[in-house]
């Protein structure tokens, strides 16, 4: 499998951060955009992908749906293995269901020693308007140090849902008031721009990856 990445921050980076696509859009959406130049003005190197399905929309094959997060679980195995040694450790991670993807080959990745973490940006702990299908089970168990950058308001799943979750002593969660789905606030609401909340996880990000790293 080819791999095609799109690298943001300096190759000499001490950390670099593996991220995978939401469901509905690109690895070079606005919002991916967005947050891989916040990590790389941080002085981490971004590298994002995409899977074969949404890579395929590129082509003219047709608007193939997402697969159930589990089909591609290999492609991102395939992602970090494409990727090669990195100058110092790896994060895995991604937006929405590439989060998601990411977390459920973190654990055999991390016993392998190929990561030292997993950052999950917008993670979808259920459905919008579903909040009884959870996918949660196998954080409940996770060994991976991971940090979860959270909406307040997310609609998958807001911080008063997640605060009754069972999660792993190993995941992290950093909230961002007023927050949606892509971690935007309503500034008339809660006082912060975009651009503020993805410096938040930037800085929270570089730090918490000195840490686990």
């Amino acid at each position: 499998m080819t791999v095609d990445f799109l690298f943001d921050g300096p190759e000499d980076a001490r950390v670099t951060v593996l991220l995978a696509h939401g469901a509905g859009a690109p690895m070079d959406s606005a919002s991916m955009t967005a947050a891989a130049k916040a990590l790389a003005d941080r002085g981490i190197r971004v590298a994002r992908f995409e899977f074969a399905y949404m890579a395929a929309r590129r082509t003219g094959d047709g608007r193939k749906p997402p697969p159930k997060a589990e089909k591609v679980m290999p492609e991102y195995v395939a992602a970090i293995e494409a990727l090669g040694p990195t100058n110092g450790p790896l994060i895995i991670g991604g937006k929405s269901m590439g989060g998601r993807v990411a977390s459920m080959v973190a654990d055999e990745a991390f016993a392998a020693g190929r990561i030292a973490g997993l950052v999950c940006l917008g993670y979808p702990f259920h459905p919008p308007g579903k909040p009884e299908q959870l996918r949660t089970a196998h954080l409940e168990g996770l060994k991976t140090p991971t940090l979860i950058c959270q909406g307040t308001r997310d609609e998958f799943g807001t911080r008063e849902e997640v605060s009754a979750y069972r999660l792993s002593p190993d995941i992290e969660l950093l909230w961002l008031e007023d927050g949606d789905h892509v971690l935007k606030p309503r500034k008339s609401v809660s006082g912060f721009s975009a651009a503020e909340h993805l410096a938040t996880v930037a800085k929270a990000v570089a730090e918490w990856a000195g840490r686990v790293g």
